[in-house]
């Protein structure tokens, strides 16, 4: 999940420092889209939800993903006071600390009308892992899936409770499964795993779920970067992430973006590409981590980046100075909010702060990022955003933490 710790203004003041030159941080613009929030489904009583997906079989559905371990189908009445459940799967271990563990992420298959095929990620204990399961919808009701049909895909391995991620992009023209996965927990990436190609924590992985490979549930894809490299795991797409929370492939652009959430000074958003290394935990957002030599001295370990490894930077960072904890989002390709229109929306989870980021793919560059809504007092946040997911129509729909949906009107 995003959340974590209290605000430490001084390292964020010395980030701000340690900007390098001619660098400029983008903020929100003056003629930022007036939005507000508007409270959905207020009658519903909601745990903490974490995503929302429409079903791709043509009904308009909207499925509320809850990290308490339930996955429910929201009515078309916005004043309905139920809302059935599809997936039950809260007596399952899923949380020592149920903080950044649990149900956390629901993608359907592209033909889900026709096969009824659906995947979700959960956290289980003894031993601690992430898991990704696909499972079917019944053939008799399709407002119900059966949990006797779950197929195992792959679990992971989680060395902490938090920083698992697990969060689910179904590729809109190639129909691969992309699946994000945190570095391990704790902090300063202290298991070393974001680098290493021999395992899958901190990554994104690329799976074809309409295959299976020897000895895989699933099969990897032919183009992906890692497949004819030694000892590598060949599921890997992307590397050096540290804890992924929130993205969306644009299906106009096909811009893959991703949130990843800081630690102790900056927060980012990354344009995700084929085998690129994203640099945790050599660095956070764009910056070297001062401690790393250090901490690699107190793990006795070698603090050598490899020969002719490049860094991806980020497109967009914003420092501890304007929140803590990043939540990733969605496209805006609705009709009701134009001046939004390619926008990539995303948040502050501790802070409650939303803007709208503008990337130019051409150009390969932000060129707008727009402040949409702050709280008079960051303490006392109008939403704590946990997503931003597009309704059946394209319009933007917030999650809040606290178990509240918030649809985003023009003001």
């Amino acid at each position: 999940m995003t959340m974590k710790k209290p605000s430490i203004s001084r390292l964020a003041l010395l980030g701000l420092a340690m900007l390098p030159p001619g660098l400029s941080i983008l903020r929100a613009q003056e003629a930022a889209p007036a939005v507000a929030l508007a409270p959905l489904y207020p009658n519903l009583q909601i745990e903490r939800p974490v995503s929302l997906q429409i079903s791709p079989d043509g009904t308009g559905r909207r499925f509320l993903v809850q990290q308490t371990g339930k996955i429910r189908v929201l009515p078309a009445d916005e004043n309905a006071a139920e809302a059935p459940t599809f997936l039950d799967l809260s007596d399952r271990a899923m949380a020592e600390k149920d903080f950044e563990e649990g149900l956390l992420a629901l993608a359907f298959h592209r033909d889900f009308k026709n096969n009824r095929r659906f995947y979700v990620t959960y956290s289980q204990q003894g031993p601690k892992r992430l898991r990704l399961s696909e499972f079917q919808a019944s053939s008799t009701d399709p407002g119900a899936a059966d949990p006797a049909s779950e197929r195992v895909l792959l679990e992971i391995q989680q060395p902490e409770w938090n920083h698992n991620s697990g969060i689910l992009v179904m590729g809109p023209k190639d129909g691969f499964l992309y699946m994000c996965v945190g570095d391990g927990g704790v902090r300063d990436g202290v298991h070393l795993l974001s680098q290493r190609l021999q395992a899958w924590n901190g990554k994104v992985l690329r799976l074809d779920i309409d295959g299976r490979s020897p000895g895989r549930e699933y099969g990897i894809p032919a183009d992906n970067p890692f497949v004819d490299t030694p000892f590598a795991c060949p599921e890997i797409w992307a590397l050096g992430l540290r804890n992924p929370w929130g993205g969306a492939i644009d299906p106009e652009t096909g811009v893959f973006y991703l949130a990843d959430v800081g630690q102790d000074l900056w927060e980012e958003i990354d344009v995700i590409e084929k085998g690129g290394n994203y640099g945790w935990n050599h660095r956070e957002g764009l910056h070297d981590l001062p401690f790393r030599p250090l901490l690699f001295e107190l793990l006795k370990q070698k603090d050598k980046i490899p020969p002719g490894t490049v860094f991806v930077d980020p497109i967009h960072e914003y420092s501890h100075a304007d929140g803590l904890s990043i939540t990733g989002g969605c496209v805006y390709r609705g009709a009701k909010l134009p001046a939004l229109a390619g926008h990539f929306l995303y948040g502050d989870w501790k802070y409650g702060t939303l803007w709208a980021l503008k990337y130019d793919a051409e150009a390969k560059k932000v060129v707008a990022n727009h402040k949409l809504l702050a709280a008079a007092d960051p303490t006392q946040p109008e939403v704590q955003p946990t997503g931003f997911y597009p309704d059946e129509n394209g319009e933007p729909i917030v999650l809040d933490w606290r178990g509240g949906l918030f649809r985003m009107v023009a003001k």
